[in-house]
């Protein structure tokens, strides 16, 4: 889907975003980017300050978080909802949507475990543990089941 270097990451999101403000035509991946977006209206100036949001390093030292890779991991989480992989993903997806209400709120709540299932395997560099992220999820939905 991505190039591995920044730049064509992040000009696939932008040139999604600047097709959907001008009415053009979208592929499926850019209408998922367009819609990850629009629940993110504090990054819409930045997909039009092109040459800027290129250029610029996020760094977590400084507090700052990566918009390109919140937006990658929601992408990543569709496509894990979309095939139900790792497997029973996408039960523990709804359960946690009879909680929250929210896709959005029930995405966060899973990137939170998908983003430390990443982190581990480049620490350790290991393969991904799908058990260990699976587990995550689980312990989210159960301990945000109302009564718990």
């Amino acid at each position: 889907m991505f190039a591995n270097d920044r730049e064509s990451h992040r000009r696939t999101f932008i040139t999604a975003w600047l097709k959907a403000q001008a009415g053009q035509p979208l592929e499926p991946v850019e209408a998922q980017i367009v819609e990850v977006l629009h629940r993110h209206p504090e990054y819409h100036r930045l997909m039009t300050e092109t040459e800027k949001t290129l250029e610029r390093d996020y760094l977590p030292e400084q507090g700052e978080s990566n918009p390109f890779l919140h937006m990658g991991l929601h992408l990543a989480i569709l496509e894990q909802l979309s095939v139900d992989q790792p497997a029973g993903i996408r039960g523990l997806y709804s359960r946690l949507m009879q909680t929250t209400g929210d896709p959005h709120e029930t995405e966060h709540r899973i990137m939170e475990c998908l983003a430390e299932a990443l982190w581990t395997l480049q620490r350790n560099q290991a393969p991904f543990d799908a058990a260990s992220y699976l587990e995550c999820v689980e312990r989210a939905a159960g301990a945000s089941r109302p009564g718990h």
